[in-house]
């Protein structure tokens, strides 16, 4: 850790440390008071309740007397069962001083509920007389326990008087204390303050002299700081670069050619990238698409086997021509159809191609052979190594300025692993398949074209099939030609 640090890490945990035992102290004190203040008030709420409940039984009572439904009915086992509540809670209330008190107030919440209970008794016994001697009796208990409550909460204030006058006194005292405290802080952060300020700012403003004279240009004049933390040291390397600032100058010169001449090579070496990877036809997709025939002609009639010449003469013809420059949709459809007619020979039943194409996006320009080893590469891993073939869907759809393209296989798919590997260009390309043109080599050549990382996307779950999606924009004629 450098002096500076060391300077702003003291500052900070002295006022850190400062604020924190204020902060505890004042919780403390506060936390406590609250607490006795919410324990008194409490009891005084519970007495209050007291009376209320009382009170509302009574006129509960009173409304089923005169009118016994049973809505009525339930409004009174509520008041009922609110009184047992706060009788509940008096016993919490209970101390040596209030025991005896308490104890006979208990009694009268008891006394309440069962004259109640004998005033409805009696009422629905149509005893109408004995109901009403009991109901004036609930009533006058109902104002024995009011009166009562108010006795106890004048007996709580007298006895809690000196709580009160403990809190206001303490609550001076830490105003007091507040004031002191503030007091205090000032004072210490002000010094801290100062003498933190001018440990910094009295190097900082030599260092901005001295870089006010370099951008004079006056080179000659040394530059020196006197302090003991990393500013000294900041001068003196400034001192070093002033020394050296036109060897740097003329430095940076030298570099900047070098940068442009390195841009130019750079753009040589992907034109040759481009050509050298169009370039991989491996004869042996030739052999193997032969090898077929044969075997299809020696089974079948002729004119089926004819049209699988003509396919493969003109897929032939199309990957010798059509590498060295740009081909439209159109023509990579015509021998993407070829190739699968190709394939569609070998595997029969067992492979199922579905088409759906917008053919309003045939004209945009493309890399030759971009489709075919895309879809070589699913038929190899999504068609083959299952005993009952598969389904492969390829789409074209506009996008406005853009035109997507989707090849879909119901294959067991592949992990995040392989789909980063096929992804990365930088690595060695793996090897083509029957055409020699592998997918690495697809993805390359569609960057260096586009001259964009985002051209294409896999997207891939392990037994669920792959979908490779390139989105090519419909602008880049115009820019290759411009």
């Amino acid at each position: 850790m450098n002096k500076i640090q060391k300077k702003v890490w003291m500052l900070a945990l002295v006022v850190l440390f400062i604020m924190s035992a204020i902060w505890v102290t004042l919780t403390y004190y506060n936390q406590k008071t609250q607490s006795q203040y919410n324990d008194v008030l409490q009891r005084y709420l519970s007495l209050n309740e007291v009376t209320v409940a009382s009170q509302q039984l009574v006129t509960d009572l009173n409304n089923y007397l005169i009118k016994p439904t049973s809505d009525n009915l339930e409004k009174l086992d509520a008041s009922k069962a609110q009184i047992r509540k706060a009788k509940d809670e008096i016993y919490d209330l209970r101390n040596e001083e209030n025991e005896f008190v308490l104890t006979n107030y208990t009694n009268l919440l008891d006394s309440l509920v069962e004259t109640a209970d004998r005033s409805f008794m009696l009422q629905s016994q149509q005893e109408a007389e004995g109901s009403n001697e009991e109901f004036s009796e609930a009533t006058r208990i109902a104002t024995y326990i009011s009166e009562m409550t108010l006795t106890i909460i004048d007996t709580e204030l007298k006895t809690y008087d000196r709580f009160y006058r403990g809190i206001i006194e303490q609550s001076e005292e830490l105003k007091q204390l507040g004031i002191w405290l503030l007091l205090l802080i000032t004072f210490v952060l002000l010094l801290l303050t100062y003498w933190f300020s001018i440990s910094i700012t009295k190097p900082v403003q030599m260092l901005t002299q001295s870089a006010n004279e370099l951008s004079k240009g006056r080179f000659d004049l040394e530059i020196k700081v006197d302090s003991n933390d990393e500013i000294s040291f900041l001068a003196q390397t400034f001192d070093r670069m002033r020394i050296n600032i036109n060897n740097l100058i003329m430095e940076i010169q030298e570099k900047a050619q070098l940068e442009r001449e390195l841009q130019q090579n750079k753009l040589l070496l992907q034109e040759s990238q481009l050509l050298g990877l169009q370039s991989q036809i491996n004869p042996h997709f030739l052999f193997n698409t032969l090898n077929i025939l044969s075997k299809k002609a020696y089974l079948e009639g002729a004119e089926e086997t004819s049209d699988l010449l003509v396919s493969v003469a003109g897929l032939l013809r199309y990957n010798l021509k059509r590498l060295d420059r740009p081909v439209t949709l159109y023509e990579e459809l015509i021998v993407l159809k070829q190739y699968i007619e190709i394939q569609q020979a070998r595997f029969t039943d067992r492979l199922n191609v579905h088409m759906d194409v917008d053919e309003s996006c045939l004209n945009v320009k493309i890399p030759g052979l971009t489709l075919q080893p895309i879809i070589e590469n699913a038929v190899i891993h999504a068609i083959e190594p299952e005993e009952d073939g598969g389904h492969i869907w390829f789409r074209v759809s506009d996008r406005g300025d853009a035109v997507a393209i989707e090849i879909e296989d119901d294959g067991k798919g592949m992990p995040q692993e392989k789909i980063a590997h096929l992804l990365d260009t930088e690595k060695v390309p793996a090897e083509g398949h029957s055409t020699g043109i592998g997918f690495q080599n697809v993805v390359q050549r569609l960057r260096i074209f586009y001259r964009t990382e985002n051209v294409l996307k896999i997207e891939s779950e392990e037994g669920k099939g792959t979908k490779v999606t390139m989105v090519l924009p419909k602008t880049r004629e115009e820019k290759q030609d411009g």
